[in-house]
C-alpha cells in the first residue's frame, strides 16, 4: 500500500518534525509499504523555493494516489488539511503509528 504520513513541519523544532517523519515512513516501509513523505519537500524548497500553497497542492496531487494517511501527533494546520482532503477523498486515516499498525491494512 502507498501511505501519505501527515505530521508537523513548521510547528516545533523542523529537524526533529523531519525525523518524526522519516521514522514513521521507515517503519511503513520495512512493513513492505510504499510511504510518502512531504516532509522531504523542505531539501527541494531550499533549492527551488517556492510559496506554502505550491507545496500543499503537490500534496493533494500525492494524496490522490495513497491507500491511506497516517496522521503523526502535534499541531499543524497543513497535516490537518492532508486529513480533511483524505476524508473527501475516502482514503482511511489512521491516528499515530500505533492506530495505523493495529489497523488491518498493516497485517
Amino acid at each position: 500500500m502507498y501511505i501519505y504520513v501527515a505530521g508537523p513541519l513548521t510547528k516545533g523544532p523542523r529537524p526533529e518534525n523531519i525525523h518524526n517523519a522519516l521514522k514513521a515512513g521507515e517503519r511503513i516501509r520495512n512493513r513492505g509499504h510504499i510511504p510518502f513523505v512531504p516532509h522531504l519537500y523542505e531539501l527541494w524548497d531550499i533549492v527551488s523555493p517556492q510559496d506554502y500553497e505550491f507545496w500543499m497542492e503537490m500534496d493533494f496531487k500525492w494524496l490522490e494516489k495513497c491507500d491511506a494517511l497516517v496522521r503523526l501527533p502535534g499541531e499543524s494546520s497543513g497535516a490537518d488539511r492532508e486529513v480533511q482532503r483524505a476524508y473527501e477523498l475516502n482514503i482511511p486515516v489512521f491516528y499515530g503509528m500505533e492506530d495505523l499498525t493495529s489497523s488491518k491494512i498493516w497485517a
